[in-house]
């Protein structure tokens, strides 16, 4: 498989559609809800292929697969789930977000388009929104495509009431403010990418906020590069967190390097790597793993072999 194009090297012609969605809840403290969120996809057809939380973050991520009816069912009965369960009043974690379900991406990886995937998407926006919570698209899925999680978060910051909200253009039914719990769900449609943690000692969060900014795109660093440093006080860890876009595109070892060079020169040291979700071919190599000291790694952690072995079960 080649991950960073989302698409297979199963032949197509066995006609099976197949679509990831990797929704990221704000509950990163409850291994209950996090079980739950993963059974309302099972329940509805689809394989779980993993899920994670982090209690500084305060964010669980669950990946799942499935056919695009499958994928649909779940997101709303997990969407369902959020709205009952999460009170983002009570909720302090160091991960920026707008809503109970937070994001809620869906992916091409075998026999399907991203043009469709985008209606897949636009339908559960509208569905999502019929519970009452605010839906707001991004990615490929936005009016104009390309719309960020960035912007949408640094309008949801300055502007409470304002660009998260009302109609677009043949989309989902949207409201007039947040929900008062809920908050806010971005619902997108994107490529496969990398979504991945490095940890740092030695160096202070100021210093690590400054190598953030550096290696990021918007710093005039690695194309489709999101960087940002976080302390994690309850795990006393300091993070550079991040999202590749396209790790086709930009090298997931080019950023690790260049991130150990910037630790180096400020006297500290790199103490390991957490991918979130599942990996792509790029950082599947033992070599790599080794390298980057990747934690909690098994085969079954890659994306391209998850789904092989998804299709020849069901004889596609």
């Amino acid at each position: 498989m080649s991950i960073g194009s989302g698409r297979s090297n199963v032949p197509e012609s066995s006609g099976r559609q197949v679509v990831e969605a990797v929704p990221n809840f704000s509950e990163g403290r409850d291994p209950d809800f996090v079980g739950a969120a993963a059974a309302a996809f099972a329940s509805a057809g689809c394989e779980v292929l993993h899920t994670t939380m982090d209690p500084d973050h305060h964010r669980s991520v669950v990946t799942v697969i499935g056919s695009p009816r499958a994928v649909q069912m779940g997101a709303v009965a997990a969407a369902k789930l959020a709205l009952r369960r999460i009170d983002l009043r009570a909720h302090a974690g160091v991960h920026p977000r707008v809503g109970a379900l937070d994001v809620l991406p869906f992916v091409p990886l075998h026999g399907i388009g991203m043009d469709d995937v985008v209606r897949l998407a636009r339908r559960v926006g509208d569905r999502i929104a019929n519970l009452g919570i605010p839906v707001v698209f991004y990615g490929r899925a936005s009016r104009p495509p390309g719309r960020s999680l960035a912007g949408i978060r640094r309008c949801a910051g300055d502007h409470p009431e304002a660009d998260l909200v009302g109609r677009e253009p043949g989309g989902g039914r949207m409201h007039p403010v947040a929900h008062p719990t809920a908050g806010t769900t971005c619902v997108g449609a994107r490529g496969v990418l990398l979504a991945w943690n490095v940890d740092i000692e030695g160096v202070s969060l100021e210093r690590a906020r400054g190598i953030a900014a550096r290696i990021r795109e918007a710093g005039g660093g690695f194309p489709g590069l999101r960087a940002l440093a976080l302390r994690l006080a309850r795990q006393r860890r300091t993070q550079i967190s991040m999202n590749i876009e396209d790790p086709a595109r930009t090298d997931p070892n080019d950023v690790f390097r260049a991130i150990e060079r910037e630790v180096r020169d400020a006297r500290g040291r790199v103490s390991g790597t957490e991918v979130i979700g599942m990996c792509p071919d790029q950082v599947a190599a033992p070599a790599t793993v080794r390298a980057m000291g990747i934690r909690d790694w098994s085969r079954d952690r890659i994306l391209g072999r998850r789904l092989s072995a998804y299709l020849e079960a069901r004889g596609g």
